[in-house]
This record gives C-alpha cells, structure tokens and sequence, in this order.
C-alpha cells in the first residue's frame, strides 16, 4: 500500500468550472493545498495527449512544492510520464489490474467503487484506496446515483485499504457520513466554488477529521 489513512482525509479534485481563468484555477489548486488538501487530483476530461501533459506537469510541480501527492485522472501514460504520485481510474475506464501492472509497484492506483463486489475486487487487482459514492446527489456527476450509508459501511469494513467518500459532499452533510469507517472525503464543489478555497479547506479538514475511522 502507497497511501495511509491519514493522507486521505481531505481529497481534493479540481474543476476550472469556477475558475476566471488560468491563473485563478492554478492559485485555487494551490489554495486548496495551502488549506490542508493532503491529495489532489488533475481531473481535465476535455484536454488529451500533449495539452494534457502539460498541465500534468505543471500541477505535479505544483503539489511537490507543496507537499500535496499528485493523481492523475484517467491516463497512466500521463501519469508516468509528469512524474504524478498516481492514477485515478473508474469502472469504466483502465481496468485496475491492468492500470497497476504499467504503473508498477510504487506508484499510488486508486479506483471508484460503489459496490462491496468492485470495492473487493480493485482490492484485489492493487488499488491503494478507495473512491466510493456518490455519498450524496451531485452535479459533478448527474448519472451518479447515490449509495447508502450501509453499503458504505460495508464496503469499508470488507477492504483493507483506505476508502474516501466522494459525490454531493459539502460543510453542511460531511458529519452524515461519521460512523461509516472512512478515511476521508472527496470534494470538488465543497472546494473549488468557494470563494477562499484555502478557508474551505481548512474547515474541511477538520470536519472530515471527526468522521474518519481510527488509523
């Protein structure tokens, strides 16, 4: 396992939806570590291959100086070659077995879940951790449904490795998911539509330190 308990209580991931421009979406990001985002990942579903790893780069650079671990979504290739912490893939994307075996042993491989047969199964396959959800209803996501509190629970009492809750969650329902075994939340709105990312952060964190399970 390349990631602990600990490092996932505050997942960040990024969408420029609420970014004037570049250089705003660079400051939030950075923000968003600064406020005690201790995992960020690079989620750009509209750019690819050369423009993609530019912004990888950029943002590997960034979460180095800032003692925050890298994922990419999606492309291992990229992942590799920006010199990313990891790789973030979905059921439909990169199968996890698959994902783990070109990107070796060392780099982080986390994968979405949203079943205890998945969770099991990415597991299995060398997944570092857990993305499970959607916790609650998301615009981020409108074909992702949400899951119950008890498959939640199932899913983090049947793995072995860390398990972050991701989908609709914000300031205000964060303390629903307390008792549930995570080890963090995943946030995208929660952060980066706020006006002070690195304020929301802050208070983020420390919320979602009251609803993790024991390292």
């Amino acid at each position: 396992m390349n990631i602990t308990g600990r490092q996932m209580r505050l997942y960040a991931v990024t969408d420029r939806a609420w970014a004037a421009d570049e250089n705003a979406f660079w400051a939030q990001v950075a923000a968003a570590a600064d406020g005690g985002a201790s995992i960020i990942q690079l989620r750009e579903k509209h750019l690819e291959g050369d423009a993609l790893l530019a912004q990888a780069q950029r943002f590997v650079a960034l979460c180095r100086n800032r003692g925050a671990v890298s994922i990419i979504n999606d492309s291992v290739e990229i992942a590799l070659k920006a010199g990313a912490g990891g790789v973030h893939v979905g059921q439909s994307d990169l199968e996890a077995g698959r994902a783990r075996q070109a990107l070796g042993p060392e780099k982080i491989l986390g994968v979405s879940a949203h079943s205890v047969e998945e969770a099991l199964r990415a597991q299995a396959a060398g997944a570092d951790y857990l993305g499970v959800g959607a916790a609650f209803v998301t615009g981020t996501k409108t074909d992702a449904s949400p899951i119950s509190r008890e498959t939640i629970r199932a899913i983090t009492a049947a793995v072995e490795i860390p398990v972050v809750a991701i989908g609709g969650i914000t300031r205000d329902n964060i303390l629903h998911l307390k008792n549930c075994g995570l080890d963090g939340v995943a946030v995208v709105s929660a952060l980066f539509a706020q006006p002070d990312v690195k304020a929301a952060a802050a208070e983020l964190r420390q919320l979602s330190e009251k609803i993790a399970r024991e390292d």
